[in-house]
């Protein structure tokens, strides 16, 4: 389940972070300029749409994936905040 859940994870960041540069560098700004023009393919707004559902799909997997590791974080953080004295 966790190499599922790391993978969608992984494929949906680098969905995320392309359709985010995309837009940021050949997509124009504003609501009017370049609503209806296709940009390999496809309208600003489904550049959009595609940018943030992957988005919302990441937040929920990454909220699954603490789920899935949360007694890991738990006693790591515990370890990290124990006092061990050292033998010097």
């Amino acid at each position: 389940m966790n190499y599922l859940v790391d993978l969608a994870l992984t494929a949906l960041f680098f969905g995320v972070a392309s359709t985010g540069f995309f837009m940021y560098f050949f997509i124009p700004s504003g609501i009017q300029r370049g609503r209806y023009l296709l940009y390999m393919g496809l309208t600003k707004a489904t550049w959009i749409w595609i940018h943030s559902r992957a988005g919302i799909l990441m937040s929920i997997l990454v909220a699954a994936h603490l789920i899935l590791h949360w007694k890991w974080i738990i006693r790591t953080t515990k370890s990290f905040f124990r006092k061990e004295k050292c033998d010097l």
